[in-house]
């Protein structure tokens, strides 16, 4: 699928994309905990889709009608969502300081009471996501509300039984106004999903389960994750729900976090933040 994507929005994404890795790295750094490892993993989707996916209203509410709405599963990787969010202005970018902070309104996992605007549900327990993301869906359907949901999985995530149990009832309710991403990394706290849970092939699960299923193989590159999520939107609104397969690298952009899960959950010091931001130079500016 051609994508007409000019040189000067490459770029632009590209700096925000490095911008968010740099904001990820120094919010884990700062209070010595999170997760960084799959937040840089899927820095260039969420810069994305929020950039040139997503149908957004200007002014945020809970309610979410007139435009597509976006929840993330996997909550831990709070740091990705939190500096996107601000970089695209659903908050100002000084409150990235606070991140895990006592009294802060961007907690280790995104939570709804602080109304923190751009999270719309608590997320974190893994494997429900997709059941909230489902119900998303049903509702806009049911409002006679022609936008998307789109929704945001880890691959350990799907080792959760109440994911398959959405997943057969969306197909069943051919509700095919979703677009459920997992992000296949490959890894987990305690290892690689191989070796803790073996998860197989999740695109013929899918499938199996009568989802349309896409494949971005190269999912940490801007204009393959571009390309995929519009041909995934191509593929909405024919009755069946839409799954991308994301293929990405967990620490992506930081050489000594990538392809391992020993960054799943670890904060870098300050000799190994130092390396990383110069692997990644500043392009907006910090907070």
């Amino acid at each position: 699928m051609e994508n007409y994507l000019s040189i000067m929005d490459y770029s632009k994404l590209q700096d925000l994309t490095t911008q968010v890795r740099r904001d990820i790295l120094r919010m884990v750094h700062k209070v010595k905990s999170g997760h960084p490892g799959g937040s840089l993993g899927c820095a260039e989707f969420l810069v994305v889709l929020y950039s040139k996916i997503m149908k957004l209203k200007n002014n945020f509410d809970m309610n979410g009608h007139g435009e597509d709405l976006f929840f993330l599963s996997n909550g831990h990787i709070s740091p990705v969502m939190y500096s996107v969010l601000a970089r695209t202005g659903y908050f100002p970018l000084e409150e990235l300081s606070t991140f895990r902070l006592l009294n802060s309104r961007l907690q280790g996992h995104p939570t709804t009471h602080e109304e923190l605007p751009g999270i719309r549900i608590a997320s974190g327990s893994l494997g429900q996501g997709m059941s909230v993301a489902i119900g998303a869906a049903l509702s806009k359907k049911l409002n006679n509300d022609n936008n998307l949901i789109f929704s945001l999985h880890g691959d350990g995530e799907m080792q959760e039984g109440q994911n398959w149990e959405a997943i057969m009832y969306a197909a069943a309710k051919k509700i095919d106004n979703i677009i459920a991403t997992i992000d296949l990394n490959g890894q987990q706290i305690d290892g690689s999903t191989k070796d803790v849970l073996d998860i197989g092939d999740l695109g013929s699960k899918l499938e199996a389960f009568k989802w349309k299923v896409i494949q971005i193989k190269k999912g940490n590159d801007i204009k393959s994750v571009i390309d995929g999520m519009e041909l995934a939107k191509s593929y909405t609104g024919q009755g069946k729900p839409v799954c991308v397969i994301l293929n990405t690298v967990m620490g992506n952009g930081v050489d000594f976090m990538m392809h391992t899960h020993a960054w799943h959950g670890k904060a870098p010091n300050d000799q190994q933040l130092e390396s990383a931001l110069l692997q990644n130079p500043e392009t907006l500016g910090d907070f």
